[in-house]
């Protein structure tokens, strides 16, 4: 700053020296000060990382969500999707229709993410449609019942060092590479191989962090079952930025006689495991990963024989531009080619196969996103009255979806 007037008072001198020599005219030849910087602009508000929902991509929330100050008990964020969603398909089985629209996300989600203790809550409507299953049960009117309630994931999280976390509550599931509802994923419906997995799951987990390398492990109800029986856990190994590893696995440890919609009886009493590798690097997300599920024989259980079944998947996610990407997935499914009988049915009758083929184009701007997808099954092996269409006997079965909405 002294340097400056200095070098200012020895202008105005100069200047003045000069305008005595040539007269007025020249004195007043001196420029005028500088126009003042331009203030700089305020800073965005730093992204938030929210505990939940998990995204799998392209669809995204917006990275400040609402938020409100509630005094000592911290600041939470909420946010939420309204969605909706309109079908036609081939081969409708009994008491499901060839079409129709509906409600497929109605929720709000209430979370605080920082400090010693954490929390979330989801609340609200939604369906679940899955490939190659009937729509009607897993529609919005009938999700209540038949899956997780009104409520369908909440969790307390307890932070007591940078590298632990403690979790209790309804938590979404360590098994497998697809979340449960239609706005975490590539493609509106959950595949083949999410059917044979537990979705939520009512426990405790432990989470710990270390470099590179995330392990949980869960003592949950499995597939909803509310007997507290299975032990699940994951590793999952960040090799660099743009390539991870996962390796998880559950099982039931003892026998559980419990049936309903979201706990078929089979499922609720195997061993399952997956291998999943992740490559993310923009425009590209490419996600492969297998599966080996185990059934033992009970008879008590009417599982009078023991199955073992296989299945691959491979998830693709490409961004056009900042509005447009597209997904796609591949599936295949094997329930046991020797099975037969008295095996139990995972599929489409015992010793059944399948495999599917899902394309999503998806458009995003700002909260609103609209996409169409087109899915097709081809099952294997079927039992008669397992299969598609009124008489169960077909083998195959086209979808067409759209589903568009706000998520805020």
């Amino acid at each position: 700053m002294k340097a400056r007037v200095s070098r200012t008072i020895a202008a105005i001198g100069t200047l003045g020296l000069a305008g005595f020599a040539a007269g007025p005219a020249m004195a007043q030849s001196a420029p005028a000060p500088a126009a003042p910087a331009p203030a700089a602009a305020p800073a965005a508000p730093a992204a938030v990382s929210l505990l939940a929902p998990g995204m799998n991509g392209p669809l995204s929330f917006p990275s400040n969500p609402y938020s409100v100050d509630v005094g000592p008990l911290g600041k939470w964020y909420v946010d939420g999707a309204v969605t909706g969603l309109a079908f036609a398909q081939s081969s409708a089985v009994p008491g499901d229709s060839g079409g129709g629209a509906d409600l497929s996300n109605g929720q709000v989600f209430l979370q605080k993410v920082d400090g010693w203790w954490q929390f979330y809550a989801q609340a609200g409507a939604y369906s679940i449609p899955v490939l190659g299953a009937a729509y009607k049960p897993n529609d919005a009117k009938n999700t209540f019942n038949n899956y997780y309630g009104i409520v369908p994931q909440a969790f307390l999280k307890l932070v007591p060092t940078d590298s632990l976390s403690l979790l209790a509550g309804k938590l979404p599931t360590l098994i497998g590479a697809e979340s449960t509802f239609s706005f975490e994923n590539f493609n509106i419906e959950r595949g083949l191989l999410w059917n044979q997995e537990p979705a939520v799951s009512k426990g405790a987990q432990a989470t710990y962090v270390q470099g590179p390398v995330t392990v949980n492990l869960s003592v949950n109800d499995g597939y909803y079952s509310n007997r507290y029986n299975w032990i699940s856990g994951s590793a999952a190994w960040a090799i660099n930025a743009t390539n991870t590893l996962t390796v998880d696995g559950a099982g039931n440890l003892g026998k559980t006689a419990s049936t309903q919609f979201a706990t078929p009886t089979p499922q609720n009493n195997s061993s399952i495991f997956n291998v999943i590798y992740t490559y993310n690097n923009a425009p590209w997300i490419v996600t492969p990963y297998v599966q080996v599920q185990t059934v033992n024989k009970d008879p008590t259980l009417g599982l009078d024989k023991s199955i073992t079944t296989y299945g691959g998947a491979l998830l693709v996610s490409y961004t056009i531009d900042s509005n447009w990407s597209i997904g796609a997935r591949g599936e295949y499914l094997n329930t046991g080619s020797k099975a037969s009988g008295a095996a139990p049915n995972l599929l489409y009758g015992p010793g059944s196969d399948a495999w599917s083929l899902t394309i999503t184009p998806t458009y995003q701007y700002n909260r609103f996103f609209a996409r169409l997808e087109g899915s097709l099954v081809d099952a294997g092996s079927i039992t008669e009255g397992f299969g598609f269409g009124s008489s169960g006997t077909d083998k195959t079965q086209f979808r067409v979806m759209a589903e568009g909405g706000v998520l805020f």
